[in-house]
Parts: C-alpha cells; sequence; structure tokens
C-alpha cells in the first residue's frame, strides 16, 4: 500500500510528466480560462487513468502472451483515440455546465496520455502500479494546470517587460515551476 501511494505520489509531483519530462505541453500552453483549465485536468486526468490502465492490460493479457509487443505503439495509441469521445461525452453529461466541448484536439495532441502508457509497459510492476501512475500523471498534469493558470492571470495584470509578454513569460514561469517542484525530489528515497 506504501508502495502505491509513493508511486502516486511521485507521478503527481516529483516525476511530473508536464515539468520533469516535457509531455504534454500543448494542452498547458493553450487552455484558456480558469473553466476550460478544469475541464481539461478533469478529461486529461480520467483519459490518463483508462489509457493507463486498459493499456496495461492489453499488453500483459494480449500483446506478450501472443509476442506481438511490436505493437505497442500502435494499440495504445488506438486505445487513447477511442476512448476520448466517449470520456468527454460521460464527462459533459456528468457535469454539464463545464466547457468539454472543445478539448478534444487537446487531449488528442496530450503526449503525457501516450507517456503513461510508455512508462506502465516499461516498469512491470503490477496493475496497482498501472493505476497509480495513470492517476498520479492525471492529478499532478490537473495541479500544475491549474498552477499555470494562476500564473498566467498574474502576469496578464501585472506589469511585464515587453520583450516577455506571451509566450516567452510563459515558458520562463514553467522553466521556475519545473525548478520549485525539483525541490521535492529529496522528499522520498528509495
Amino acid at each position: 500500500m506504501t508502495e502505491l501511494f509513493l508511486t502516486l505520489f511521485s507521478a503527481a509531483l516529483i516525476n511530473n510528466l508536464v515539468l520533469h519530462w516535457p509531455l504534454g505541453v500543448d494542452p498547458l500552453l493553450a487552455a484558456d480560462g480558469r473553466r476550460q483549465v478544469h475541464a481539461l485536468g478533469l478529461a486529461t486526468t480520467g483519459l490518463m487513468l483508462a489509457v493507463g490502465t486498459l493499456g496495461y492490460l492489453l499488453d500483459h493479457w494480449l500483446l506478450v502472451p501472443t509476442q506481438l509487443t511490436a505493437l505497442r505503439l500502435l494499440v495504445w495509441l488506438s486505445l487513447s483515440v477511442l476512448l476520448i469521445g466517449p470520456l468527454l461525452r460521460a464527462l459533459a453529461r456528468w457535469l454539464p455546465a463545464w466547457p468539454f466541448d472543445g478539448l478534444w484536439p487537446l487531449l488528442l495532441g496530450n503526449a503525457g496520455v501516450l507517456g503513461i502508457t510508455l512508462l506502465n509497459g516499461e516498469d512491470d510492476s503490477g496493475l496497482g502500479h498501472a493505476v497509480a501512475l495513470g492517476l498520479g500523471g492525471g492529478l499532478g498534469f490537473w495541479l500544475v494546470l491549474g498552477l499555470f493558470e494562476d500564473l498566467r492571470q498574474r502576469t496578464l495584470t501585472h506589469p511585464v517587460a515587453l520583450p516577455f509578454r506571451g509566450l516567452p513569460i510563459q515558458l520562463i514561469s514553467a522553466g521556475l515551476m519545473a525548478v520549485a517542484f525539483l525541490g521535492l525530489r529529496g522528499l522520498v528515497k528509495s
């Protein structure tokens, strides 16, 4: 149980997919508005959890026994694309006030979803680890997305030098957030 909690904590904060590995940076820079940020965070968390878990199960129950591991990337990408539509429809039914309608391209281009499945395929630690990694990766993405939106709003209301306005200050902010999250590495000793 402790190992699953540490995997969840590590995926969310220490080995964050956006800050530690630059996976999922495109949706981070494209999301606009507090409501869309939280809708994207929830949808990405659900997609990472579903694709990470189902990808692990498909890999260990279908691809490895039939020695078709060369098809992993194709299967995982197809699984990700097939789950986006039903997930967004289910979330839109569950939370009708949230703006889930324009998130399909942002979820499709999120390399963090594929990153979760690749990490699960590389490190065979069991189904519990795959679920914890998917949930932790999604929650970490949502956390960084929320913090980055707050930073973006602060840079809009405060004076920023002309050469740094827009994308340059956003990239500098993302780098500083990565350094701040890097400080959490010393919390967990292996």
